[in-house]
């Protein structure tokens, strides 16, 4: 309470000790002279005495307001700073939680990461091993094509060199056998089929 009112009635007194001094220096500078000094000192007291009295009306009714605003402004800049502070201490908190999440998050990312690597290795040799699966399949089929057509090309080859065989013998029995050749094998051959009988 008494801080209050000495930040009132400081600036009275101040105004008032500057109201004096600039009344003397403004009397000195008059120099104080002649038959009229006496009227002079009468008329600086009433003028001191009616400042002082402007002066006091003034802060007397002016000071509450003053004094109202700059409490107010102080409450305000208290208020200002206080939720300054709040509001720091809930960035700092959401910057933590964020900071906390990002970190998680980044090991997650590793985590799957390596995971992915991992079963891309796996991958990878399943499927090198699959395709040699696939590519050994491939040369036993291959190679049972293969046995196989020669297996065919040479029964056709036997078929054709039998019956080759037999024409060209039919041809050399045709050129070398005459008729009465022919006729002695037949009897030959029926007298066989008899006696068997």
């Amino acid at each position: 309470m008494k801080d209050s009112r000495r930040s009132i009635y400081l600036p009275t007194f101040l105004s008032l000790f500057f109201v004096l001094v600039s009344a003397c220096m403004a009397y000195a500078s008059g120099g104080g002279e002649g038959h009229g000094g006496a009227s002079q000192w009468k008329d600086f007291a009433w003028k001191t005495f009616n400042s002082v009295i402007i002066i006091g009306l003034l802060v007397w009714m002016l000071a509450p307001k003053i004094k109202g605003f700059f409490a107010g402004r102080r409450q305000e800049i208290k208020e200002s700073l206080e939720n300054t502070a709040v509001q720091k201490a809930d960035a700092e908190k959401q910057y933590r939680e964020y900071a906390e999440k990002i970190d998680k998050a980044s090991l997650e990312i590793d985590g799957i990461f390596e995971m992915i690597k991992a079963q891309g290795v796996v991958e990878k040799k399943k499927i090198i091993e699959d395709a040699e699966k696939v590519a050994q399949k491939m040369k036993e089929d291959a190679k049972a094509r293969i046995e196989q057509e020669l297996n065919k090309a040479s029964s056709q080859l036997r078929s054709e060199a039998v019956a080759l065989s037999v024409q060209m013998a039919e041809e050399i029995l045709k050129k070398n056998i005459t008729a009465q050749d022919h006729e002695a094998m037949v009897k030959e051959y029926m007298d066989k089929v008899v006696d068997k009988k």
